[in-house]
């Protein structure tokens, strides 16, 4: 294993789809389309909880809470790859980006949106 171990997934992710020959089937539309179902199937594990009821369902149903996550990050790693896309970088700089939308100041504690600030 490296030193990055989200580059070894990423690759293992690879290796995994093109055993299988299933690049031809993923295409940045329906790569996005499943992206967006695995996190419904994530967000179907909230859907009408409470705070206290969604903290209890992930004590109880950690496991495939955490499948339905890494199901995402699935998703989100295959996507980067067949863009070309370093995630790494790109996080580095939209997290500087959202340095600059939420300055400490005004944003510490507070919910609203950059805009609003």
């Amino acid at each position: 294993m490296s030193k990055d171990p989200l580059s070894d997934l990423q690759k293992k992710i690879i290796e995994f789809r093109d055993e299988r020959d299933w690049k031809q089937f993923h295409n940045p539309k329906d790569s996005a389309i499943s992206l967006v179902l695995e996190a419904t199937e994530f967000l179907e594990h909230f859907q009408w909880k409470n705070c206290e009821e969604c903290t209890e369902h992930v004590c109880k149903k950690k496991e495939d809470v955490s499948d339905e996550l890494a199901d995402v990050l699935y998703w989100v790693l295959l996507i980067a790859n067949d863009l070309d896309i370093d995630l790494y970088e790109a996080s580095l700089r939209k997290l500087a980006k959202n340095h600059a939308k939420y300055d400490v100041k005004k944003a510490k504690g507070n919910h609203k949106k950059y805009t609003e600030l």
